[in-house]
């Protein structure tokens, strides 16, 4: 049996094309959108959006793959690869990225290695 706090990855959950859902998901493995989702998604595992999936809202999840829209924060702890067909408005706060050429976005991007960063400006004496 698994902890609670551990991903499951055996939980494998599908957001169809052409369904809609409004309201909160969090999911305990992995998750991939096809559909639309207005609201916020948290997901311990791995994030897909498909060609056809749309997230309006808040996305926290492990590791990510975007191909549809997405309009909202988003972060994720390891990597976020952005494809071709991605269109993201919004702020991301990552630890590594990729991007496709053709994928489309506006916002900022934060790259943090899991650890508070510390920088040092040097002195122009």
């Amino acid at each position: 049996m698994a902890k609670v706090n551990e991903i499951d990855s055996s939980s494998i959950n599908i957001l169809g094309p052409g369904t809609v859902v409004k309201g909160d998901i969090h999911a305990n493995g992995d998750f991939r959108i096809d559909g639309s989702l207005t609201g916020t998604i948290s997901a311990k595992g791995k994030l897909v959006i498909g060609a056809t999936g749309s997230v309006e809202g808040e996305i926290t999840c492990q590791n990510a793959d975007f191909s549809g829209y997405v309009k909202g924060k988003v972060s994720v702890s390891e990597m976020l690869s952005l494809k071709s067909t991605a269109k993201i408005i919004g702020d991301i706060i990552i630890n590594k990225l990729s991007i496709e050429p053709g994928a489309q976005f506006s916002g900022s991007c934060n790259m943090e290695s899991g650890k508070p960063n510390t920088f040092t400006q040097k002195s122009e004496d």
